[in-house]
């Protein structure tokens, strides 16, 4: 589901639909301890559409959640990605989310430099482990 912030939409009707957009309006009004962790990281998505940004930041967006929940994070991501045209820069660890990317990037020894490729990136985090 779209959520276009237009004029006069209220604060409310923003979050609903933020969070029918992460797949969890039957949750409004659950408090968030009841909330899984992989529901609490889609709320936390929810919380950043509702200002409808341009640019979206997420550091390890899977890091403390199960596969299959990850996967579900990480391609409500890439659908904002796409269908409101928002940057997304994302830290990882993660190979398989890495080769998802336009591009792939490392920072080693305070450099930020561009990879050709989701190899060369692992090949750079088999480097720093060792």
């Amino acid at each position: 589901m779209a959520l276009d912030l237009a004029p006069g939409r209220s604060d409310a009707q923003a979050a609903q639909e933020a969070l029918q957009w992460v797949g969890l309006g039957h949750r409004l009004r659950h408090p968030p301890e009841r909330l899984s962790g992989g529901e609490q990281q889609r709320v936390a998505l929810a919380r950043a559409l509702v200002t409808g940004p341009q640019l979206l930041m997420a550091d390890e967006p899977t890091g403390n959640l199960d596969d299959a929940t990850g996967r579900e994070v990480i391609d409500l991501l890439f659908d904002l990605n796409r269908q409101r045209s928002t940057t997304l820069v994302m830290v990882t660890h993660d190979p398989q989310v890495a080769s998802r990317c336009r591009r792939i990037c490392s920072f080693r020894d305070g450099v930020l430099s561009e990879l050709a490729s989701v190899d060369e990136a692992l090949r750079d985090v088999q480097r720093e482990r060792s």
